[in-house]
């Protein structure tokens, strides 16, 4: 240590260089003290932080009991396999509610339904055919694979037929002259980056081609566009089409709205760079008048505040093409085992650990909006959120939004989770729904989300696709973290 250092550091601890020196040297005498094993183990033990040993020791048994307790993945399977597609709105959206609620009751939670008004869309007929293309057979035509887009207004009944102007991006639809577009059927071309998300990005990969399915009609309408085509947003080329929800500008005309499959979309470049092509598009969707439904809450009541609160949450509704295994059944099923395993190890954190299971994420976060609202005056007593919403693939450890704090403060929760492989700590966000919590901590697994968006918002997004030891890992992240943030003697920085 230089003299400037040594001074510096004199001065943060109160006392002279000479005390400074005794410091020193009784740290020196300690080490020599040591063996060097002993010396290697205080280097790399992690303390306790906001955790006695014994609430450690919880964590570890709550971590065992996930990895080896199957509520989960039966939870799921009902939801999936016997309940189906939850769209909000719909019977079985009611349904997942009411099943949810009473599981919960039977664990001994104390459980309400916080009420929310949500859309209530229903697909409709959805086909798509050329009928004009260069190199056609006379009398033929070709299927074009595709899905509304959530939210889409319909086609005459009858459907509609347009020549097709296919673009890769923004820039290059502004660049055309409104003749080309005028009456037309617009492809918008942006590829989803499968290289980003092979190395683990995928989420930053659906961030870059979202904005085109939420988008596109409206600025596709600006020109006179009778209809639009986004490529799907997703990673696997499976002739599959990925739905999600379409967002229209007010004072722009509505404008049907469809995804094509990656490979109908490679197929209408090809054929439009040829010559001219035309397509016939039916789409039958209705939008009905929002109806009521509700966010499912079950309190596990804390010891010492139970007015202070852990959420441990997923989202309930899904959309209607698959059966919402990945998206999000599986964060429901983690979050319930949560609770799960407190009752069945009697595990009563002093803060509450709250369960909810959002309504309606999927088409506008009204379930989450109508809870921030009605709990506006008690989200200080909110210490933390967690909400699963990546799927069930490997979970890595914990991702949080708020102070850049909370990275050394979950290190003694990370370091419980090693044993499983989910010992990172990222400042990555946390879940949509939770994100409407303003003011409270926020986290999420970090989940592997290389293969996420291969069944994303998809008719194969379906019970099959999870495997249960990772399923269990990401039980046993939401379970130690849950317990974790509501025992701890000092809440999570905010």
């Amino acid at each position: 240590m230089n003299s400037r250092a040594c001074l510096a550091l004199a001065a943060v601890l109160g006392c002279g260089p000479l005390c400074l020196s005794s410091v020193a040297q009784t740290q020196a005498a300690t080490a020599t003290n040591l063996t060097p094993q002993q010396r290697v183990e205080q280097m790399i033990a992690v303390p306790n932080g906001a955790w006695t040993a014994g609430d450690l020791a919880t964590m570890a048994r709550l971590r065992d009991a996930a990895m080896s307790d199957d509520y989960a993945y039966r939870e799921l399977r009902h939801l999936t396999d016997n309940i189906g597609p939850r769209i909000a709105g719909s019977p079985q959206a009611q349904a997942a509610v009411d099943y949810v609620a009473a599981e919960m009751r039977a664990l001994g939670a104390e459980v309400s339904l916080q009420k929310t008004i949500v859309p209530h869309w229903v697909r409709g007929a959805e086909t798509g055919a050329l009928i004009v293309w260069p190199g056609m057979t006379p009398a033929t035509t070709q299927k074009i694979v595709l899905t509304a887009l959530g939210g889409s207004v319909a086609t005459p009944a009858d459907g509609l037929t347009a020549p097709v102007t296919v673009v890769d991006n923004f820039d290059q639809f502004r660049a055309l002259p409104a003749s080309a577009v005028q009456g037309h059927i617009v492809l918008f071309n942006e590829h989803f980056d499968k290289q980003l998300a092979a190395v683990g990005n995928g989420l930053s990969a659906y961030g870059d081609a979202v904005a085109y399915r939420a988008l596109a009609p409206s600025v596709a309408a600006t020109k006179g566009a009778v209809a639009v085509l986004v490529r799907s947003v997703g990673n696997a080329d499976y002739r599959l089409p990925h739905t999600g929800a379409t967002v229209y500008t007010d004072g722009i005309p509505k404008i049907p709205s469809a995804a094509v499959a990656a490979e109908d979309a490679d197929l209408l470049a090809n054929l439009t760079a040829q010559g001219d092509v035309k397509m016939r598009l039916v789409l039958t969707p209705q939008t009905l008048p929002p109806v009521p439904s509700y966010d499912v809450v079950a309190d596990w009541k804390g010891t010492e505040h139970p007015e202070q609160v852990v959420i441990v949450s997923g989202h309930l509704d899904s959309w209607d093409l698959g059966t919402g295994a990945i998206d999000d059944g599986a964060g429901i099923a983690v979050s319930m085992q949560a609770i799960h395993l407190m009752q069945k190890l009697g595990i009563h954190p002093k803060r509450t650990v709250r369960f909810v299971a959002w309504m309606d994420e999927e088409q506008g976060g009204e379930g989450a909006e109508s809870y921030a609202k009605d709990h506006a005056a008690d989200l200080i007593n909110h210490v933390g959120a967690i909400e699963s919403d990546l799927g069930a693939d490997h979970a890595s450890g914990i991702s949080f939004a708020g102070s850049p704090a909370l990275a050394d403060y979950l290190k003694p929760v990370a370091h419980v989770l090693e044993s499983i492989g989910a010992s990172q700590v990222t400042s990555g966000g946390s879940g949509e729904d939770v994100s409407a919590l303003k003011g409270v901590p926020g986290f999420a697994p970090i989940q592997d989300s290389r293969f996420y968006f291969n069944y994303h918002h998809t008719a194969a997004d379906t019970f099959d696709k999870v495997d249960p030891k990772l399923l269990d890992e990401n039980a046993a992240v939401m379970a130690v973290l849950g317990y974790a943030l509501a025992e701890a003697d000092t809440p999570a920085p905010r």
